[in-house]
């Protein structure tokens, strides 16, 4: 049985805190016709990361959505296919999001991403005033919420941001260790 780590907001000096459910269809919840819910929404970022995948990118999607509930902005990295090394699928949903409604300020906003922020796009998401950030899968080398540091809780920022983290973690790391297969099968033929 598969171990999935959902992470929850706990107080401003830890940022989250753990829960740990023992199996996965456990944290899978189905979604009632016409109710839009954080799975509706994180599976709209894994949307996202199928197109990135599909472009020849490392497979992260996100998605803001409004205090309405309404997705303002989504989008998947683009970093080899701009070439930008700031086109990171966060980056790109509040390009889009901002655009949209036409201010830098998403406030009220949530953005939902299938792998744990980077340095540059937490500071991205916490200048962008978002009320939530909601990842899926942990990313151990980079990952600035929970694996090599919390830039989130840090008292110094003007802004204090909401992180949830392990929603639909084994649908991300499973796309993304795919992905990277398929690229070693490749380089090695």
């Amino acid at each position: 049985m598969a171990q999935v780590v959902i992470m929850a907001p706990a107080s401003m000096t830890s940022g989250y805190r753990r829960i740990v459910v023992d199996d996965e269809l456990a944290v899978i919840q189905p979604v009632p016709a016409g109710a839009r819910n954080d799975h509706y929404y994180m599976h709209r970022a894994l949307d996202q990361a199928r197109l990135a995948f599909e472009a020849g990118e490392v497979p992260v999607g996100a998605v803001v959505v409004d205090p309405q509930g309404e997705i303002i902005g989504s989008g998947y990295n683009t970093v080899l296919s701009t070439p930008d090394p700031t086109a990171h699928a966060e980056v790109q949903a509040l390009r889009a999001a901002a655009a949209h409604i036409g201010n830098y300020r998403l406030d009220g906003c949530t953005l939902y991403v299938t792998l744990e922020p980077c340095m540059m796009c937490s500071g991205a998401l916490i200048h962008a005033r978002l009320m939530r950030i909601v990842y899926g899968a942990a990313e151990p080398k980079t990952g600035m919420v929970e694996s090599k540091a919390n830039l989130f809780a840090q008292p110094w920022h003007n802004h204090h941001v909401q992180v949830e983290g392990g929603l639909l973690a084994v649908q991300a790391k499973r796309l993304l260790k795919q992905f990277f297969a398929e690229r070693r099968a490749a380089s090695s033929e």
